[in-house]
């Protein structure tokens, strides 16, 4: 996806989030820092986006979104249980966000395991009720090298996070 687009995406979904009076924040693994990058591209994006957390290693994902090491070590670090307890980790931390977005997956090109290929990325999407925290996870795989995964990445998940937007 083009740069313009993501730029789409980010103003839609910030539109959303401010009139909504909701703070995002994300959690990054294979995308590195890029999904807050896009989030912040945009003047004013301090009105709606709270923080984000790169945390590649395991002990980051433990250490700073309380993922469970029985997740990591039963499911591993490419698993939408993985995704989804690091999406609600963020909101367990960030007390002040509603929505909570996290990627983690093979970027390439090595890496895949078997059912684990290059491409799968799988999200993390969270979001602050009066409940508490429901989340849901999702996979994908996408096609190409490195970056265009990556770029994938962060494109879906803006998109995934302006369609819960729309349905929350």
């Amino acid at each position: 996806m083009m740069a313009k687009e993501i730029l789409k995406l980010v103003d839609e979904l910030g539109t959303r989030l401010q009139d909504a009076g909701w703070m995002c924040a994300c959690a990054e693994s294979c995308t590195g820092g890029l999904l807050a990058a896009a989030l912040t591209t945009l003047p004013g994006s301090s009105h709606w986006f709270d923080r984000g957390f790169v945390t590649y290693s395991n002990a980051a994902k433990v250490q700073h979104l309380r993922v469970s090491l029985d997740t990591l070590e039963r499911f591993g670090a490419v698993s939408e249980e993985t995704a989804m307890e690091m999406a609600s980790g963020v909101l367990t931390v960030a007390g002040d966000a509603h929505l909570a977005i996290s990627t983690t997956g093979i970027a390439g090109p090595g890496g895949a395991t078997p059912g684990k290929p290059v491409g799968m990325v799988c999200f993390g999407f969270a979001q602050r009720v009066e409940q508490g925290i429901v989340t849901r996870g999702v996979t994908r795989i996408f096609e190409g090298d490195r970056a265009e995964v990556r770029d994938a990445a962060v494109a879906f998940a803006l998109q995934s996070a302006l369609q819960q937007m729309v349905q929350g």
